[in-house]
């Protein structure tokens, strides 16, 4: 199977998916389940507005960054514009995912 086609067969999973994931292998209640995925994703949405960084061994580093403004242009006029600062999220992810990822055994983790 070519990339192209196995990109055609994937799903991108939504929070209703983690939601019911949640619901079957944890047994709570749906509405436990959405409420405890609704209040991680809270939790990290926080973190990361306060404190910038959220470390989730065995996954992965998220960091947020600060950007610059920088000047730039508009593609359809070519008018030069100034690109606002702004702070952009980016993640780094684990070598233990890195590995899962590649079909590869997880190294120990530090």
């Amino acid at each position: 199977m070519t990339n192209e086609a196995e990109r055609q067969n994937t799903r991108t999973m939504t929070k209703a998916d983690l939601v019911e994931t949640v619901y079957e292998k944890v047994g709570l209640s749906k509405k436990e389940s959405a409420d405890l995925v609704e209040l991680l994703f809270e939790t990290l949405k926080d973190m990361l507005a306060n404190q910038g960084k959220v470390k989730l061994s065995g996954f992965g580093n998220f960091l947020v960054r600060e950007k610059k403004s920088r000047p730039g242009r508009n593609p359809q006029t070519g008018a030069a514009i100034e690109i606002a600062a702004r702070r952009v999220l980016s993640f780094k992810p684990s070598q233990v995912l890195k590995a899962t990822l590649n079909g590869e055994s997880a190294p120990a983790e530090e």
